[in-house]
Parts: structure tokens; sequence; C-alpha cells
């Protein structure tokens, strides 16, 4: 399964949403950059992706965006190609 990577924040409801959608589909490890913590990476991460809300969301070296565009791309049948699992 391809790495998870999402920026976050604590508060914020669309993350939680997001992050049980992909436990939903199996992914088990996240790897969360809390950008309420540390301003250096919040710059980094609208260096990354042109955007400042949260969550922007990883998978493997593709940027799927925030949870709206996770939910479109599952919605779709994309989610589960680009995580590598089996259908």
């Amino acid at each position: 399964m391809n790495a998870v990577r999402m920026y976050t924040t604590q508060v914020c409801p669309y993350c939680q949403r997001a992050k049980a959608l992909l436990r939903q589909r199996g992914v088990e490890q996240i790897e969360e950059i809390r950008i309420d913590l540390d301003a250096a990476q919040r710059d980094h991460m609208i260096e990354l992706t042109g955007r400042r809300t949260v969550p922007q969301i990883f998978i493997g070296d593709t940027h799927v965006g925030g949870c709206d565009d996770l939910i479109a791309l599952d919605r779709a049948g994309g989610l589960l190609p680009l995580l590598g699992a089996a259908p």
C-alpha cells in the first residue's frame, strides 16, 4: 500500500472525516503533519500545494487535495487503485 501523508490541524473536522475514510479503505498508518504546531510546515504545505486549507492529502507522490477531493476520488473508484489496495 502506498504511504499516506496528511497535513492537518487538531480541531479540523474535515481532517477527521478524511482519516476515517482512509481507515475504512484499509489505511493503517497516516503520516500526520500538524501545521497548527509548526508554522514552517504550514509554509511548506502551501509551497507544495498552493493551498492554505487542511487537510492536504498525499498518497505516494500524488497530491490528492482536500477532504472533498478524497471523497470524490473514492466515489469515482480511484482511491483504492491509488492506494495500491485490491478493490
